[in-house]
C-alpha cells in the first residue's frame, strides 16, 4: 500500500550544514518530521559538496517518515560563484556588477540542466543568461 503524502516542503540549505534551527525546524516541524533524522541524512549526501546551497524537495507521508530530492544550486548562486561577487545588483539595469561570457554561461547551463524546463543546452543558456541579466551582469 501506498503512503500518503501530508506535505511538500522545498528550502535551501547550504551543503552538509542542515540543522534543526530556522529554516529547517521551523519547515519540518509542524508536520511531526524527525528533524534531526532530515538533518543527519541531509549533511551525509552533501557534505563533499562544498560551500554549495543545495535546493531540496521534502516529501512528508502520513506516518511522518519523509523522502528527499536534492536539486542542483540556484543559478544566481552559481553566477555569483562564476563571477566571485557577493552579491546581485539592486539596480540591475543601471549598476552593472561584472561581465559573464558565453562559455561560463554555458558552465552553469550544463550543470542546472536536469532542473531547467529546456530542450537543449542553447535554451538552457538563455534562460541562465536571463537571471545573470536580472542581478545586473553583463553578457558578453
Amino acid at each position: 500500500m501506498a503512503k500518503e503524502i501530508l506535505a511538500l516542503v522545498k528550502l535551501q540549505i547550504p551543503a552538509g550544514k542542515a540543522n534543526p534551527a530556522p529554516p529547517v525546524g521551523t519547515a519540518l516541524g509542524p508536520h511531526g518530521v524527525n528533524i534531526q533524522d532530515f538533518c543527519s541524512q541531509f549533511n551525509n549526501e552533501t557534505k563533499d559538496m562544498g560551500d554549495v546551497v543545495v535546493p531540496v524537495e521534502i516529501t512528508i507521508f502520513e506516518d511522518r517518515s519523509f523522502s528527499f530530492i536534492k536539486k542542483s544550486p540556484p543559478a544566481s548562486f552559481l553566477i555569483k560563484k562564476a563571477l566571485k561577487i557577493e552579491k546581485g545588483s539592486g539596480i540591475p539595469h543601471k549598476e552593472k556588477v561584472g561581465t559573464i561570457t558565453r562559455s561560463q554561461l554555458e558552465e552553469i547551463a550544463k550543470t542546472k540542466m536536469e532542473d531547467l524546463s529546456a530542450n537543449d543546452i542553447d535554451e538552457a543558456v538563455k534562460i541562465i543568461a536571463g537571471t545573470a541579466r536580472s542581478m545586473g551582469v553583463k553578457i558578453e
